[in-house]
């Protein structure tokens, strides 16, 4: 079930089926990549690595080296990136050839899973074990995603991908927005339950892992095992590189998908930095207090639903790569409206998550059937999606990086967001040169 024409024979109603249960599965994990990524453990391993001054620099000894403690939160996940890049083209290429990719699906899920609920151990005493726990828990959560998103191709025709692909996000966003309320209900409301805060985040912790393994149950049950290309089981780990280099020369006669993925890589460098540090940036740059920034987090979630709608109806309505270089034109303005923004304001935080949240899911959803509709008809679908997911890891190590490296240079967090704009300037001018290619392929197809 690889192809556009196979999947068009299969009844409209099984396929809807199978859309709704690989959606399920950003139902399942989308919670940790809001309670752990973007809400209650930054702004609780930023309380328990600081001092409660707003007006310090505050920093760690880890590993018998001082760090700021954000930059080290940056580090931290650069180096989970750099994990998921190095390993996902070998465990891409064994799924391809062996048609078990489910079963790779499961193993970072079960991983991530455990990792994160193993962070409810986490306090001042053991930093080691917070940052060793978050790291794995990183690379379980990005490791699946590889697995998961090649499904897309396998289970929706050329025509449904947007929308099955919006739909993913979109699931992601609900089921992630009502664990983070009862998560909310424990952190906020603490003193109902007669515990502090810092047991309530922990507390928090424990619950998404055991959310993102209980629902992950579903796709893991219904989508289909996949099929192998090769009868020999006996292929080498190191195959996996030589897959990628296959498809990186299969790219030189693919001139649009390969103008796309080199103008992906730098816009989707700031948008997954931008997601991965706002909270800290919040936090202790601008002094937003925990409460509003857990409103602002809300208010992006919601928001980034009937976005990620919106910008498929725009993609259907001009162009995928069109509306693309939509969100990236906003991406660059939220930059700028970041690097300007007062601190101790919240309001001005809220408005600037309002525009965070319209292009967030929006830009996600739209880059991941993109390439789905770019790429060639292929059995090797995993190995397409693990070099689509090594781009975007690269550039979020070198994002992270970068954002690290020039706060501890500048000594602000302000310069590391007003630099992103590079990012989003390149992807933008790479958009256009992608949109060139795709209009003279087009003329010479007539």
């Amino acid at each position: 079930m690889t192809g556009g024409n196979s999947l068009s024979e299969i009844p409209l109603a099984s396929r809807k089926k199978l859309h709704n249960a690989w959606a399920m599965y950003d139902w399942a994990n989308s919670a940790y990549n809001l309670v752990i990524t973007s809400t209650i453990f930054p702004a609780y391993y930023e309380t328990i690595t600081g001092d409660g001054n707003d007006e310090t620099v505050d920093h760690v000894q880890f590993l018998g080296h001082d760090f700021v403690n954000t930059a080290l939160y940056n580090y931290s996940l650069a180096i989970a990136f750099g994990i998921v890049a190095i390993i996902s083209p070998l465990l891409s290429s064994i799924a391809d050839s062996r048609g078990n990719k489910k079963s790779f699906m499961r193993f970072f899920a079960i991983l991530g899973s455990l990792a994160c609920s193993g962070l409810y151990f986490f306090d001042q005493s053991t930093l080691g074990l917070g940052i060793g726990f978050s790291i794995i828990a990183c690379v379980g959560f990005w490791g699946s995603l590889v697995f998961y998103n090649s499904y897309l191709p396998d289970i929706a025709t050329f025509e449904e991908r947007d929308r099955v692909s919006a739909k993913g996000f979109a699931y992601g966003y609900i089921g992630s927005i009502i664990l983070q309320l009862i998560c909310f209900v424990f952190v906020l409301k603490n003193d109902y339950f007669g515990i502090t805060v810092g047991f309530a985040s922990r507390l928090s912790f424990l619950l998404t892992g055991m959310w993102w393994l209980g629902f992950s149950i579903i796709p893991l049950t219904k989508l289909p095992a996949g099929r192998g290309a090769l009868t020999s089981t006996n292929r080498k780990l190191s195959q996996g590189y030589s897959e990628i280099r296959k498809v990186w020369q299969e790219l030189k006669r693919l001139p649009v998908l390969k103008r796309y993925l080199l103008a992906f890589f730098f816009y989707n460098m700031g948008v997954q930095t931008v997601m991965l540090a706002a909270t800290l940036y919040g936090k202790s740059e601008l002094a937003i207090p925990t409460v509003n920034l857990i409103i602002a987090i809300l208010i992006i979630q919601v928001i980034a639903i009937p976005g990620a709608w919106l910008i498929s109806k725009v993609s259907a309505a001009l162009g995928n790569i069109r509306a693309l270089m939509i969100c990236v034109v906003v991406w660059i303005g939220i930059c700028v409206a970041g690097y300007l923004l007062p601190s101790h304001n919240p309001m001005a935080f809220y408005l600037l998550a309002i525009a965070v949240g319209f292009v967030m899911g929006g830009v996600q959803s739209l880059s991941r059937s993109t390439y789905s509709k770019l790429m060639p008809e292929t059995h090797d679908t995993t190995s397409y999606f693990s070099f689509y997911d090594v781009t975007e890891k690269i550039a979020i190590v070198i994002g992270m990086f970068s954002f690290g490296f020039i706060q501890e240079v500048t000594g602000s967090q302000r310069a590391s967001v007003l630099a992103l704009t590079v990012f989003f300037i390149l992807g933008l001018g790479l958009l256009f040169y992608t949109r060139s290619a795709q209009k003279r392929l087009q003329k010479s197809l007539v």
